[in-house]
């Protein structure tokens, strides 16, 4: 439940915040109104004690969130794709919280595989070596197959893992909405929605049927290219809270040196990877959204192996049409077109002057071509988009936010493994082929006749459809309910947040 209860937990997140100091970074990376600011550090300060200590050998933010669970953890991982809301930097810090928790006994992991898959470890697997790898959700383990022998990795969530994640979430949706109600101007970044998103993406990697779903999908999607490869999910090894695949061998992505030592052609490495993402992001409209190097390696043919498919990101195929025409009018330096489709998509207010939007697009775009080629990121173009279409009233988009995330680490991929490289020149012919194939007198022809099909399966009811809406909009509106007044919000709020703070005092008194 998301009341007034959740007070003392919150309480215990500020003073892990105050006591670690966290909670400076953290409000001056959003930028946190005074009030906001003011009321925060106020309530945690006295409760300072109450904190957790943290490693002092880590950053601020990542010490207060490894401080305070596996929830908090994800949470960090996921504001780590958020660096509209807390700024590069911290977004940085975020980025290596990644297989960091300690991993829980060997035994509660086979219990766990014996009471999904319903028989003995030992009937199943040989070999089973201790966790490989533990992050705050699950932790991997290596093993073989005993009737094949074939090398596999299996994926275990903690115990108790969905209980302690959902108490900690509705905690954040109460801490979500206390912040948009002291501060109205937050509420241009959404803090509830970024929460619902944070809640998605936690419930979809609670379930390992889900991501063995979303591995099996990204598979179908890139039967045919050249030069990637996924492990297989072995479903009847697979369950709720279990998967199995198939045990990727190859070089890490991110050991330049050991990529030297096995021949591998680091430059084509490079550019397979930026074009690999971007083929997935425009072709399939289904990309992988976690493609640092801890979830790639290098097959010994050269072929780049991803896995971990927790974190997926998907945009539809009318967003996809507009993200490559944006990124081709850039290419082009069609200032004046970027502009348009901005305004045709809706993403801008149509009260605003185009013209105006495609000079403030040309100062963006011009200073990022006079750099020299490996220099240039489309990362930092599109981050510097953003800024810019929000001085001209666009909302934040989920889904463009993450695609831009993912498209700064992969371009921090390419250039880890050759610096030299340049990103347009890669970007280029996948962009311009998705031009040709999504915007084409194919693709156009295509379109009309899906038009045409929906007009004529839906053509019978039309005119009853039509007959109804006139009729919804002729109708007089429903008399308003008065609203509940902020001040009035905003007093139980306080109150609730006072006498969370007497209860947190007698429990300590107590204890």
């Amino acid at each position: 439940m998301r009341g007034p209860h959740n007070i003392i937990r919150l309480i215990r997140t500020g003073a892990t915040l105050e006591r670690t100091g966290a909670m400076a970074v953290v409000m001056d990376a959003l930028d946190a109104p005074p009030l906001v600011r003011g009321t925060l550090r106020f309530i945690a300060w006295p409760f300072k004690w109450l904190g957790a200590k943290g490693d002092p050998a880590m950053p601020p933010a990542t010490r207060a969130l490894t401080a305070l669970g596996p929830a908090y953890i994800k949470f960090g991982q996921i504001l780590s794709t958020r660096p509209d809301l807390v700024g590069g930097e911290l977004a940085a810090q975020m980025r290596v919280l990644q297989d960091k928790l300690p991993p829980f006994p060997i035994a509660d992991a086979k219990a766990s595989i014996e009471a999904e898959l319903g028989a003995p470890v030992e009937a199943m697997f040989d070999d089973f070596s201790p966790a490989v790898a533990a992050a705050s959700i699950a932790q991997v383990h290596k093993a073989r197959l005993k009737d094949t022998g074939e090398a596999v990795a299996i994926k275990v969530l903690r115990p108790g893992i969905e209980r302690a994640f959902r108490v900690d979430i509705d905690a954040f949706y109460f801490a979500a909405s206390i912040i948009e109600l002291l501060s109205p101007s937050s509420r241009r970044l959404h803090p509830t929605e970024v929460i619902a998103h944070f809640e998605g993406v936690v419930m979809g990697e609670l379930d390992l049927r889900l991501e063995a779903s979303s591995a099996s999908e990204f598979e179908a999607n890139i039967k045919g290219d050249e030069g990637v490869q996924l492990p297989s999910i072995k479903w009847d090894l697979s369950s709720r809270r279990v998967m199995t695949m198939e045990w990727a061998d190859g070089v890490p992505l991110g050991d330049n040196d050991a990529i030297d030592a096995a021949g591998h052609d680091r430059i084509l490495l490079g550019d397979r990877v930026l074009q690999l993402f971007l083929n997935h992001a425009l072709r399939d409209g289904y990309f992988h959204a976690d493609m640092h190097q801890g979830n790639l390696k290098v097959a010994p043919n050269a072929n780049i192996i991803i896995y971990d498919f927790g974190i997926m990101g998907h945009i539809d195929e009318y967003t996809r049409r507009v993200y490559a025409e944006i990124l081709y009018g850039f290419i082009k330096r069609d200032y004046q077109r970027v502009a348009e489709v901005h305004f045709e998509a809706g993403y801008v207010p149509p009260d605003r002057d185009v013209d105006e939007f495609a000079r403030a697009l040309r100062a963006v775009g011009e200073p990022i071509f006079g750099m020299d080629a490996s220099r240039i990121s489309m990362g930092s173009l599109l981050s510097y988009l953003f800024e810019v279409t929000e001085r001209f009233g666009m909302e934040t988009r989920t889904e463009l936010i993450l695609l831009q995330r993912t498209m700064v680490v992969v371009e921090g991929v390419a250039r880890s493994l050759n610096p030299q490289i340049n990103i347009w020149q890669v970007a280029k012919p996948v962009v311009e082929d998705y031009i040709r194939q999504a915007l084409g007198p194919r693709a156009v022809a295509q379109s009309l006749g899906k038009t045409l099909a929906v007009l004529a399966r839906f053509g019978p009811r039309l005119p009853q459809l039509v007959e109804t809406a006139i009729m919804r909009s002729a109708a007089p509106p429903p008399a308003e309910i008065p609203p509940l007044r902020r001040r009035d919000l905003a007093l139980w709020g306080v109150g609730g947040i006072a006498l969370g703070a007497v209860l947190t005092i007698a429990i300590g008194h107590l204890g």
